[in-house]
């Protein structure tokens, strides 16, 4: 092919793949135009043509409009501006999709009714500001007045989700049920004992130390893998080691009140939404999943219930 070679739109056509109705509309709104005519008045088209066309016909499959095509091949734009704005344009598209895609998953897992679908939309609608004050609310309640402990401030971060800007669909899935969580007045209630509870088996003189619910985690979690029963005798060296071990960092003797209080203290704890909060906000945060607590609490309630005196009638 020469500087002087023309071809016809049929031409084209077979050389691009493009449809000579849709050359024959370029060529009209000056995208393409012809070079010249042939003798006989048809349009024939150069080299570069065929180029154009190329370009034009990738720009359409990617989506940028006529108009944007007509100032990029007229060289009023450079072509790194058109792909770079329309990229940018296309991630907005695919995040708005994504929280979509979130939404109607989450409706259809739940069979959710119009006023849920509504509620689902409005939280992943939520600008990151939104959010912050949700979540911020949730974790004022729950820890409201404890500022003083040396605990808190450590545990308010670790229990703070932050969503990517660009969140997969499974972490906009997830800050959907957290969102949810943190609105449920029973949950914040909960988990405000929870932080209660948290402080006061800190507030003891001495370093740092874990609390019930840690300690309780770790000595059970050998039990629960091997499927002991925690009613049995076979329970008991596990029972006596966590009773131990929790009069030895609280500084008090194994008495009734000491075993009143730990009883008290993983009745609050077993509450499956917590591990559940916690598994949200690992997706969230592009964490590793922590250990559950409410099986170990389960497990050591059973265990703890089963020792205790029948009270008196």
């Amino acid at each position: 092919m020469n500087g002087k070679t023309r071809h016809t739109i049929g031409n084209l056509s077979g050389r691009t793949g493009l449809s000579v109705k849709t050359i024959r509309y370029y060529a009209d709104r000056g995208i393409v135009p012809p070079t010249d005519r042939s003798p006989a008045g048809y349009r024939l088209f150069d080299a570069e043509a065929v180029a154009r066309l190329e370009l034009v016909r990738t720009l359409r499959e990617l989506g940028v409009d006529l108009a944007t095509i007509r100032r990029v091949v007229n060289r009023e734009v450079t072509l790194p501006e058109v792909t770079a704005a329309h990229a940018e344009a296309l991630a907005v598209q695919i995040r708005v999709l994504r929280l979509r895609q979130a939404v109607l998953t989450v409706a259809a897992r739940r069979g959710a009714g119009p006023a849920e679908v509504d509620d689902l939309h409005r939280l992943a609608q939520l600008t990151t500001r939104e959010r912050g004050h949700l979540v911020g609310d949730f974790l004022n309640t729950v820890f409201a007045g404890l500022g003083d402990q040396p605990t808190s401030p450590g545990v308010v971060v670790s229990m703070t989700p932050s969503l990517p800007d660009e969140p997969s669909t499974e972490q906009v899935e997830a800050w959907l049920e957290l969102a949810e969580l943190c609105q449920d007045a029973s949950f914040r209630a909960s988990m405000r004992r929870l932080a209660r509870q948290h402080a006061a088996d800190h507030d003891v003189p001495g370093l740092p130390r874990p609390d019930a619910v840690a300690v309780v985690r770790d000595a059970v979690a050998p039990a629960l893998a091997a499927g002991l029963d925690p009613t049995t005798p076979e329970a008991d060296a596990v029972v006596a080691r966590v009773i131990d071990r929790y009069a030895r960092l609280r500084g008090r003797p194994d008495d009734a009140d000491l075993r009143q209080r730990l009883l008290d203290r993983l009745t609050v704890a077993n509450d499956p939404r917590r591990d559940r909060y916690v598994d949200l906000l690992s997706v969230l945060n592009g964490w590793s999943t922590g250990d559950a607590v409410a099986p170990a609490a389960e497990w050591f309630l059973q265990a703890l219930r089963a020792r205790m005196p029948e009270p008196a009638r």
